[in-house]
C-alpha cells in the first residue's frame, strides 16, 4: 500500500507543479530555432516548430497522467456498481450483466476506443468517453465475484433478515471488502489508459493541437523520425517509464495483500 500511496502522490505532484516547472512555453512557436538538438537552452531540444520538448513534457505530463487517471477512476466507479448490481440483482440481472460484458470484453478495448472515437470525432471529451465505455469491465467482473462470495457470509445475510436496502448492504458490507482488489485492478488500468491516451493522441483523435500530449508529440514528430530522433524518443520514454513504474507499485500493492491474507 505504502508503494502505491507514494507513487500516486509522485503522480500527482508531477502533474501539478511539474507545468510550472517548464523553462519556457510549450505553445510558443520559434522557427529559427525549430529541430534544435539538446543544449544548454533546450535540454531536450525543439520540434518542427522550435517549441521547447522538456516545457511540453512536462505540460503534456498534465494531460497524458491527469486524463489517465480520470478515465480510469470513471471506470472504476462504472465498473463497481454494474459489478454489484449483477451481485445483488439476482440472477437475471446477473446474467444481463455479465452477457453483457462478455460482448465488450470481446473486442479489444483499443480497437473498440478507436472505433468510438473515429464515429464521434476528434477531440478531449470524446476521447475521455471512449475510453471510459471500453474500460469498466475488468472492475465489474472483480466487483461481481467477490460480491458473490460475500453473500454467504454471517454479517450479509443478518443485514438482509433485517431488512437493510440492497445498496445498504453494499456501501458498508460489500466496498470496504472490494476496494483491495479493486485498487490493484486499477493500477493496471490507469497503466492501460495511458497508453490507450496515447495511442488515440497519435492517431490524432486525442487532446488536439497546440496543447502538449505525449501521443500527439509523438504524431508531430513521426515526420522527422529519420533526421532528429530525439523528437520522439522522449515522449516515448515518458510513457514508457510512467507505464512501467505504476505497473510495477501495483504489482508490489498485490504481493502486499497476499502477505497480509496469509498473515491473517
Amino acid at each position: 500500500m505504502r508503494s502505491v500511496a507514494v507513487l500516486g502522490g509522485a503522480i500527482f505532484l508531477f502533474v501539478l507543479v511539474g507545468p510550472f516547472l517548464a523553462p519556457h512555453d510549450p505553445t510558443a512557436i520559434n522557427i529559427p530555432e525549430r529541430l534544435s538538438p539538446p543544449g544548454e537552452e533546450f535540454l531536450l531540444g525543439t520540434d518542427a516548430l522550435g517549441r521547447d520538448i522538456l516545457s511540453r513534457l512536462l505540460h503534456g505530463a498534465r494531460w497524458s497522467l491527469g486524463l489517465a487517471f480520470l478515465v480510469s477512476l470513471i471506470g472504476l466507479i462504472i465498473g463497481t456498481v454494474i459489478g454489484l448490481v449483477a451481485a445483488l440483482g439476482g440472477k437475471l440481472a446477473d446474467w444481463a450483466v455479465m452477457r453483457t460484458t462478455d460482448t465488450f470484453l470481446a473486442f479489444p478495448e483499443i480497437v473498440a476506443a478507436v472505433v468510438i472515437a473515429g464515429l464521434m470525432g476528434a477531440g478531449t471529451w470524446n476521447l475521455i468517453f471512449a475510453l471510459s465505455v471500453t474500460g469498466w469491465m475488468r472492475y465489474a467482473r472483480v466487483a461481481r465475484g467477490i460480491g458473490l462470495s460475500l453473500q454467504s457470509r454471517g454479517y450479509v445475510i443478518q443485514a438482509k433478515l433485517a431488512g437493510l436496502s440492497p445498496w445498504y448492504i453494499a456501501r458498508w458490507h460489500y466496498l470496504p471488502s472490494l476496494l483491495p482488489s479493486l485498487t490493484v485492478v486499477w493500477t493496471g488500468m490507469f497503466a492501460r489508459a495511458i497508453l490507450g491516451i496515447s495511442t488515440l493522441g497519435f492517431l490524432g483523435f486525442g487532446v488536439q493541437p497546440p496543447m502538449p500530449e505525449w501521443g500527439t508529440m509523438l504524431l508531430d514528430a513521426r515526420i522527422h523520425m529519420r533526421s532528429t530522433p530525439f523528437q520522439m524518443i522522449w515522449p516515448g520514454l515518458a510513457v514508457v517509464t510512467s507505464v512501467l513504474a505504476i505497473n510495477l507499485a501495483g504489482d508490489a500493492l498485490r504481493d502486499a495483500l497476499a502477505d497480509e491474507g496469509n498473515h491473517s
